[in-house]
């Protein structure tokens, strides 16, 4: 596992606390939408950030900082990720682990592991068209939904969330999403912002009202959901 990205402090990335951001290079799949292509299809070796200088920060940061997010790409291709998560829980911090849902087995490990209190996962459109929005032919789509099985099981504090992409995502296929992840504690709709860094091209951000009327569509099946980007 390699570290191509840290943000030394963010209150977005894990709400409710003052955190820091480690960004993990390499990703499964390829949405072509992803504003992060500098952790997928065009990673610099340059960018790189060694673990060493991640803890050490870390270590002085202690009482400052809550926790630290893990995110990517996808952190839990490798095992590196395990060890990573390890050491910051070491440090007493919590940890909060982004995953886009394709490794099951891996998220149980590092959920009852101990080495994360909570879990975001993305859930990229509904099941008819998660190949197309994903980048990625003949998907197979069983891991992501063993994926979303578990953490609806409760066996972590758990979110999901969404980036909503005008030429991707209608209604009808957010009603779906819905229908699937229903009990939910939490679902985040991200409206699509182009970062200049896409894995792709020729995708638009949808309108504000567009987003609201996913936030209503989505309150039917899930307590709390909220708008990120609008």
């Amino acid at each position: 596992m390699e570290i191509h990205g840290f943000q030394k402090m963010t209150l977005l990335d894990y709400p409710g606390k003052v955190a820091a951001t480690v960004f993990t290079a390499g990703c499964n799949l390829r949405c072509p939408f992803c504003h992060n292509a500098g952790l997928v299809t065009k990673i610099n070796l340059a960018d790189r950030v060694d673990k060493s200088e991640v803890i050490e920060y870390l270590k002085k940061r202690k009482g400052i900082l809550d926790g630290v997010c893990v995110t990517g790409g996808e952190p839990l291709m490798t095992d590196g990720a395990f060890e990573l998560m390890k050491e910051i829980r070491g440090l007493g911090y919590s940890v909060k682990l982004d995953t886009n849902g394709t490794f099951p087995d891996r998220l149980r490990r590092a959920v009852f592991g101990g080495l994360c209190d909570c879990v975001a996962m993305d859930v990229k459109n509904s099941k008819e068209r998660y190949a197309e929005t994903v980048g990625v032919k003949n998907l197979d789509l069983g891991p992501i939904e063993d994926s979303v099985e578990f953490l609806k099981s409760g066996a972590v504090d758990f979110e999901f969330r969404t980036t909503i992409v005008k030429e991707l995502h209608t209604e009808e296929d957010m009603e779906r999403v819905c229908e699937w992840i229903k009990g939910a504690p939490r679902y985040y709709l991200q409206r699509f912002k182009d970062s200049g860094d896409l894995i792709g091209g020729g995708f638009t951000e949808p309108s504000i009202e567009f987003m609201e009327n996913l936030q209503k569509i989505a309150m039917k099946y899930i307590e709390k959901v909220e708008l990120r980007g609008v």
